[in-house]
């Protein structure tokens, strides 16, 4: 705990932290984005199957739950401050912004990095509501896999991607996590001391399509829910 609040009150300590909490968050979406994408399996029940595979983890998911949570509202909390900071630092505001390039990567997506973060945020919690803490067996969401009553996540799933109000907020979100993502995989690596001035518009060009790959892909499933009805 000492050394994680002497990393905290350093310049070069926040920007690690901020790089090795970005890059986690990041590995998560990836094995988020591989669960969701069991909703196609031709297995009808295997999402529901996967899920309850999570829950059935019980002590072991809540203390990567516990960890997860710590590790965004770190990297949220970090975000936030080095942006304070470099507003009070400069506090003028420019009436034309222009993308400065190499070597700082000064971009649209750079620049809004504490706005999107704070809006990730708030579409986290949302989330966390909507779908983990939503309706479940009690509110009549219950199928069974091998003779065994469970909740019925698909179905949800299914049911919330048919309100296209949700569907709208849930695409412009994904939009702004993969903005957030383009600039915020090179910054990381660039805190880390992971690449070269040379690797540098290699890593960037990989972390856009990182992102891009990512934003589609949780993009797909809602659109084609609501376009087709279900899966």
């Amino acid at each position: 705990m000492p050394s994680l609040l002497h990393a905290l009150q350093t310049t070069i300590g926040r920007k690690i932290l901020t790089g090795i909490t970005g890059i986690f968050l990041t590995l998560f979406l990836v094995v988020h984005l591989a669960g969701n994408f069991s909703l196609f399996s031709s297995n009808p029940e295997a999402f529901n199957a996967y899920t309850e595979f999570l829950h059935s983890l019980g002590a072991l998911l809540y203390l990567v739950e516990i960890i997860l949570v710590v590790v965004f509202l770190l990297h949220a909390y970090i975000g936030v401050s080095i942006w304070l900071r470099k507003r009070k630092a400069r506090p003028e505001n420019y009436s034309v912004y222009k993308t400065s390039g190499e070597p700082s990567r000064q971009t649209v997506a750079s620049k809004t990095m504490a706005l999107t973060g704070v809006v990730i945020l708030v579409f986290t919690i949302v989330h966390l509501f909507t779908f983990k803490w939503g309706p479940g067996i009690a509110e009549g969401y219950v199928t069974y896999i091998d003779g065994q009553e469970v909740r019925d996540l698909k179905r949800l799933v299914n049911d919330i991607f048919q309100n296209e109000f949700y569907v709208i907020g849930y695409t412009a979100v994904m939009i702004l996590i993969g903005f957030h993502l383009k600039h915020g995989i090179w910054s990381a690596m660039q805190s880390l001391g992971a690449m070269s001035p040379k690797m540098s518009p290699v890593i960037y060009t990989i972390g856009g399509l990182i992102a891009l790959a990512l934003a589609v892909g949780f993009l797909f499933v809602p659109i084609w829910i609501y376009i087709t009805g279900g899966v």
